[in-house]
């Protein structure tokens, strides 16, 4: 029987989905844009209803009279962390906010790391708190919506709403539990109650699951809306890069992941839970294991900037004139914080920086600088992996910008460490259909379907330029730090939002 599965992502700025049998043949796929709210300075907010059912809907219907057998399971992952408030049915009370880009509870971080003590919740949440984080976001509804959070009875995310919706059951996976900081013990996969009542008062939070077991199976209510068989297992899933890490085989210790999508996101396998102060430390995607993660606030983003400037030019045109520069663009380095930063600085008021520009540069250099610019962040954030006692000894490359050639080429020269293009590369949405297949029994939980197909090898005669210039890249932001955030505080009197759409 051509038993098949479905996997359904939720991205930024798309939904993708896909229909493969149990051994990672794919069947078909679809994909749907949409559109970001930015109703405020910090807000970043999607349609849980416009966007996450109906994405979800229309792909499935549009997947499933493809399918050349039965759909026997399903899964969805999705950006995380989000904090959509839900009433008892799980129905949405407002729009969802957004994982670290959305950076409205700053006041909250605060309060919590004078209430808690910084070092106290990177011990017991393994991280900091910061803009990622669902707890101080919490805080911000009860302080600033009370009529909303006064009817909020279930705090729901990207792929557990989709879970709610289609079997009725109200759970979370151990990852997206993570990085509701500091509520969450990813040790013992345990919301932390004496805290987690202090920030949340009498909400009831969802029972917590890995990502790949079942939440729940299809009830009448999900295959009347959907056209999926009654009663078929639903995993848990989890945040998309983590899912996409397990298609492509990232499970083993120094195995890491790097995505070149709208943001940079790296993820490194460990064996123990690792407490950081510059990364995420949450449990990973195959047992026994968990993952330092670094995500940025731009990478994609600032290319897309780039080309709008240059009147939405073809990207191979701006690609070809940074080809003709040489590595180091002439002496430019720029900081990538052009919409805040993530890792390593976790600072929403820094700010972006061009220096050494000349009457001799050219659109060339600038759009070569800002690749160096994202490959000088992954190196620092590789750098903080390492410093976490996590030698890397595998990068996979996943994302659109492995396309082309010339970024990933640049950012093995940068870091001096050759990367592996993963021949089945369709995101998240594959790795969804792997642990539906988990979850229906066909395969089991450390099985891996996409294989290597090219290897990406550093040149060893830019490594000095590139060295010279990662020390003043390293420089740059505690040099400009105040500057920048004056800067910032300037952009928010008048309005201007830094985002990464």
């Amino acid at each position: 029987m051509n038993e098949v599965l479905l996997g359904v992502d939720i991205g930024t700025s798309s939904t993708k989905g896909v229909i493969t049998h149990a051994d990672g043949a794919v069947l078909a796929s679809a994909q749907r844009q949409h559109e970001t709210a930015f109703p405020r300075p910090g807000f970043v907010e999607h349609d849980p209803e416009g966007i996450w059912w109906k994405d979800f809907s229309e792909i499935t219907a549009e997947l499933l009279p493809q399918a050349d057998g039965p759909v026997v399971g399903v899964s969805v992952s999705g950006i995380g962390a989000t904090t959509l408030p839900a009433d008892a049915n799980g129905d949405p009370l407002r729009d969802a906010i957004l994982y670290g880009i959305d950076t409205r509870a700053g006041r909250e971080i605060e309060e919590l790391i004078e209430r808690y003590g910084a070092d106290a919740i990177v011990e017991r949440s393994l991280m900091t708190v910061n803009h990622q984080s669902t707890g101080p976001k919490l805080m911000w509804l009860q302080r600033n919506e009370p009529e909303v959070w006064q009817r909020t009875k279930q705090l729901l995310m990207a792929n557990s709403f989709i879970v709610q919706r289609l079997t009725g059951e109200y759970t979370l996976d151990s990852i997206s539990a993570s990085f509701c900081v500091p509520m969450f013990d990813p040790r013992k996969r345990e919301w932390i109650e004496d805290w987690a009542e202090e920030i949340a008062p009498g909400l009831k939070l969802p029972r917590v699951l890995e990502p790949w077991e079942v939440a729940g199976r299809i009830n009448a209510r999900g295959a009347e809306l959907t056209g999926l068989p009654e009663g078929i297992p639903v995993c848990a899933g989890t945040v998309d890069s983590l899912v996409e890490s397990a298609s492509v085989g990232v499970k083993n210790p120094g195995d890491v992941m790097l995505t070149y999508g709208t943001t940079l996101g790296i993820a490194g396998v460990v064996t123990e839970p690792t407490p950081s102060w510059k990364l995420n430390s949450v449990p990973g995607v195959f047992p026994g294991t968990y993952v330092l993660i670094g995500p940025t606030a731009t990478s994609g983003a600032l290319t897309n900037w780039m080309r709008s400037l240059s009147g939405d030019m073809p990207f191979e045109e701006l690609i070809a004139e940074a080809v003709a520069t040489p590595p180091g663009a002439n002496g430019l380095v720029a900081l990538p914080y052009f919409a805040g930063e993530r890792t390593p600085i976790w600072d929403a008021d820094a700010r972006g920086v061009i220096i050494g520009l000349t009457m001799a540069h050219t659109r060339g250099h600038l759009y070569r600088a800002m690749l160096e610019a994202v490959a000088y962040s992954a190196r620092s954030i590789l750098d903080a992996i390492d410093e976490a006692g996590v030698p890397v000894e595998r990068i996979v490359a996943v994302g659109g910008g492995t396309k082309g050639g010339l970024w990933t080429q640049i950012v093995s020269d940068v870091t001096g460490l050759p990367q592996e293009l993963a021949e089945e590369s369709m995101g998240a949405c594959y790795g969804d259909a792997l642990f539906a297949a988990r979850a229906a029994g066909l395969v089991d939980d450390d099985t891996v379907w996409a294989s290597p197909a090219e290897t990406v090898e550093p040149n060893p005669e830019y490594r000095d330029v590139y060295d010279r210039l990662y020390t003043i890249y390293g420089e740059l932001y505690p040099a400009t730090k105040s500057q920048a955030h004056a800067l910032a505080a300037l952009q928010a009197e008048e309005g201007l939002v830094p985002t990464a759409s």
